[in-house]
């Protein structure tokens, strides 16, 4: 009995993870990822997007999206469950900053509906990992 009650804790505990899930990418989503990634290698994974501009943001799928910040760095950032919506219709990510960090891994982003003015998912920013050219 206490063996099954050991698997049924690391079984919970396993589901709780916050590493990066394989995601299957449509085709559109896989070429526009490997764009975006095209000669450039991954470097370790950082907590914070420093100093981003929505403005640079590539949505590549509902669960992946890019930022190119300055000259030669692309953050690859994952999101949790909830935001498939990303990138469809009009819908864009909204989260809150407080303080001058950026977007940070376990941020909470909404998905936003802009014709009808109303949150239609949510999810938690996962992990955030910068490429960079060799």
């Amino acid at each position: 009995m206490r063996g099954i009650s050991l698997l049924l804790i690391a079984a919970a505990v396993g589901s709780c993870s916050t590493a990066p899930q394989s995601t299957m990418r449509s085709p559109s989503g896989q070429r526009a990822y490997d764009a975006i990634l095209t000669g450039k290698v991954a470097g370790a994974p950082v907590s914070c997007l420093p100093n981003y501009n929505a403005n640079d943001m590539s949505i590549i799928d509902g669960q992946t999206l890019g930022f190119r910040v300055g000259t030669g760095t692309t953050y690859i950032v994952h999101l949790g469950q909830g935001c498939g919506l990303l990138g469809a219709g009009n819908y864009a990510l909204l989260t809150k900053q407080f303080g001058g960090m950026g977007m940070c891994r376990g941020d909470i982003a909404q998905v936003f509906d802009t014709m009808n003015r109303i949150t239609v998912g949510s999810c938690v920013v996962g992990s955030i990992t910068p490429y960079t050219r060799p």
